[in-house]
């Protein structure tokens, strides 16, 4: 038999060429990330620190990873990236990075692998519109629409309402009407129209939406469990939520971990959640959302 060394590499050259063609197309598009080596090895440490505690509940965990934040620097506007892009940033920051944050590293926790990767696939779940970013309007400014999305998604539930809240009709319109305040929306217009609309969707969303009003917030602390989300209700117009944290649970005393523009860090609040509620004059009372697991 005589053999044709020719053919056989054009017959090699071709079974490659096929299956190269026959595979899906690469993701040419990839999500864009922005972080230090120090955030890495903030992660690295966060690794090391809470696994003693992925057994236990989620609501747990999550009281647990707040803690891991105890006195990081509060720091706003720190996802303020142009193109929008994912920013993991565990070195600074407010009060919604921080709830995003432990509630991401939380769920990445109670997972098979807890990595760098899977933190940052948590986290773009959670602050965008069905986790796919698509510029400065796919992140979840808004807290009511915050909560829609989650809640979607399974990962947190609205128990504001079974908890005795009164209903409310968010009524949003400040970042179209401010729109200085927002960095993007004045680099481009453009942007502020589509605001207006998603506050215009939001608005009339079916969903029913409730709150505690702070002067009865006392009669339902009981209901409130270690690792709920609250979110505090503003009468400032245009807006729904000025702050949010995680309820904690000191014996009798119930209180909450944020990252407070009063300390400048993260911190768990020493007054009391009924005193600090009375406190600001331009909250009206709370909602509460409880984070659930496993969903993604």
């Amino acid at each position: 038999m005589v053999h044709c060394p020719f053919k056989k590499v054009l017959f090699l050259c071709l079974v490659v060429f096929l299956a190269q063609n026959s595979l899906p197309a690469r993701n040419t598009n990839p999500v864009q990330v922005d972080y230090t080596p120090e955030d890495q090895a903030i992660f690295e440490r966060y690794v090391y620190y809470i696994t003693p505690y992925r057994n236990l509940p989620l609501n747990e965990v999550i009281i647990q990873s707040g803690k891991f934040f105890l006195d990081v620097p509060y720091v706003a506007a720190t996802l303020e990236k142009e193109p929008e892009r994912l920013v993991v940033n565990l070195r600074e920051l407010d009060c919604t990075t921080f709830v995003e944050t432990v509630l991401a590293l939380s769920r990445a926790a109670k997972g098979e692998e807890l990595t760098f990767d899977s933190f940052q696939e948590h986290l773009q779940q959670i602050r965008y519109r069905n986790g796919v970013i698509d510029g400065y309007t796919s992140r979840l400014h808004y807290m009511t629409d915050w909560i829609e999305d989650n809640t979607r998604l399974g990962i947190v539930e609205d128990v504001t309402g079974e908890l005795g809240g009164k209903p409310f009709t968010p009524s949003l319109s400040f970042m179209s009407s401010h729109p200085e305040s927002y960095k993007p929306l004045v680099s481009d217009p453009g942007l502020v129209r589509d605001m207006r609309q998603i506050e215009k969707r939001i608005n009339e969303s079916s969903h029913s939406w409730y709150y505690i009003p702070k002067q009865e917030a006392a009669q339902h602390l009981t209901g409130l469990q270690n690792g709920d989300i609250v979110m505090f209700t503003t009468r400032i117009a245009g807006l729904d939520v000025t702050h949010l944290g995680f309820i904690y649970r000191e014996g009798d005393k119930v209180t909450f971990i944020h990252a407070s523009t009063g300390a400048k860090k993260v911190v768990i609040n020493e007054a009391p959640l009924t005193e600090y509620m009375t406190r600001i004059k331009s909250n009206t009372g709370m909602m509460i959302v409880r984070p659930s697991y496993p969903a993604m």
